[in-house]
């Protein structure tokens, strides 16, 4: 009796120490957990060693009989070695379940940081609008001089148009310029703080700044 618990006890060990790694070398797909191995061995051992147990509950005298059947013994290490595999659920829940979170929750945040990053873009234009400043700005003849004629005519489109946010399309239809001109004088004009680019769910729009629309207002 007492061999037989021993081998008993050596096929529980061997069985959830090999689901152990059949679990690790299923399931550790990424390298981000250095204790993978350690903790699929213990788990399948300890589902291993609780084979017994489920099957004395369930009224199976398997253990009893594969004492003097070998056909016995081999299904009860297969028993084990299920166990010990399907022990990965244990393994893997609580760690991929809170790896997985915390990806979806760091998308999810850095998501969100851009859609409010572009929300203040697309505000800016209209706080200035509609925002008495203290302070008049200044705008001096030397910063229309550094324009020249195509992003003066696109300067003073931005600031007549009826709409704040201005598209391509719109501004090349009004002031005549093809796209590829058009761009360039826009590109000026926003380096410059004179025009300013949002990309709104539209598409890239285009609007002029405070200052820009001070020195459109000298322009004759």
């Amino acid at each position: 009796m007492v061999s037989h618990v021993v081998i008993l006890t050596f096929v529980m060990l061997m069985a959830g120490v090999f689901g152990g790694l059949i679990n690790f070398y299923l399931l550790n797909q990424n390298n981000k957990d250095t204790v993978a191995l350690a903790r699929c061995l213990v788990v399948g051992v300890g589902a291993s060693f609780l084979v017994p147990v489920v099957l004395d509950l369930m009224g199976s005298d398997i253990v009893v009989l594969s004492q003097t059947d070998s056909a016995k013994m081999l299904i009860y290490t297969g028993i084990c070695l299920i166990a010990a595999i399907g022990s990965r659920m244990v393994v893997t829940n609580a760690l991929d379940r809170s790896l997985v979170a915390s990806e979806y929750a760091k998308t999810q945040v850095e998501e969100l940081k851009q859609e409010l990053k572009q929300l203040q873009d697309a505000l800016t234009p209209l706080l200035e609008t509609e925002t008495e400043q203290e302070a008049a700005l200044v705008v001096s003849e030397t910063e229309l001089d550094t324009l020249d004629v195509t992003s003066t005519a696109v300067l003073k489109s931005l600031s007549s148009g009826r709409h704040i946010y201005r598209a391509l399309s719109g501004l090349s239809a009004e002031t005549e310029l093809d796209e590829s001109d058009l761009q360039k004088s826009l590109a000026v004009l926003v380096g410059k703080g004179f025009a300013g680019k949002v990309n709104s769910g539209w598409g890239a729009r285009w609007y002029v700044t405070e200052h820009g629309r001070k020195l459109a207002e000298t322009i004759v």
